[in-house]
């Protein structure tokens, strides 16, 4: 590709910022200096560097975010602070977006990536990808809730969800549990507990397909996914 779009690119600014870059000899090929923005470079098997330091090109960014309350799993919001906005720049530039959404008071494992093939993938109701989910609820969780939820419930708009796998950890008048989906409809874990008479006070995703969250992040902090993770990722496993 030409020299100046694979730095545009990679975030070392517009076409005409590279081109100052060039005429400061800040970027070099395989040791040269470069002087034409429009001269074809291969970052695959061509040594580019920008004030010394290497240019590692790549199309996707995979991100792991724990996601915290008040923050909106969306691009672009006129009101609210969005996960995007939680990124640096450089993470900004790539121009990714959120793979499904998480309520705005829900915490928790959320994919971030401007790929998307593997988005399509792992949101497609066909993949039946599942996404484990920790809670805490108001109200005594019970074996009927259980058995219940391995049925599949009622919404109060009528739909039938698919057999969800509920385990209980504490069932008290505040219980907790954990629960595997294999859909994503809005509000849905908050809804199914609506729908067996229970209100869930605290929601948390742990898991989406192959990924978990990464219980090092603090609430807000994000990293790369890792070569193993994205391929577990990719390959639905």
């Amino acid at each position: 590709m030409r020299l100046d779009k694979l730095l545009a690119n990679m975030g070392y600014g517009s076409r005409k910022e590279v081109k100052q870059l060039l005429k400061q000899k800040a970027v070099t090929i395989d040791g040269a200096v470069a002087k034409d923005a429009a001269m074809q470079v291969n970052p695959d098997e061509q040594h580019v560097t920008v004030f010394g330091e290497r240019v590692h090109y790549v199309e996707f960014i995979y991100l792991m975010m724990n996601k915290p309350q008040g923050v909106i799993s969306s691009t672009e919001d006129n009101y609210d602070k969005t996960v995007i906005d939680l990124l640096d720049p450089l993470a900004q530039h790539f121009k990714p977006f959120p793979v499904g959404r998480l309520d705005k008071d829900t915490e928790g494992l959320l994919l971030i990536t401007n790929d998307g093939q593997l988005a399509h993938n792992l949101l497609s109701p066909k993949k039946h990808v599942p996404k484990t989910y920790y809670a805490k609820v108001d109200g005594q969780v019970t074996e009927e809730d259980i058995k219940a939820f391995a049925a599949g419930v009622t919404l109060d708009d009528g739909y039938e969800t698919k057999p969800g796998h509920l385990v209980i950890l504490k069932s008290d008048a505040l219980s907790e549990i954990e629960l595997t989906i294999q859909e994503g409809k809005f509000h849905q874990v908050k809804r199914m507990f609506e729908a067996v008479g229970k209100k869930v006070t605290y929601l948390k995703r742990l898991s989406m397909g192959s990924l978990l969250l990464d219980e090092n992040l603090a609430l807000g902090q994000y990293r790369e996914v890792t070569a193993e993770e994205l391929e577990l990722l990719m390959n639905n496993k």
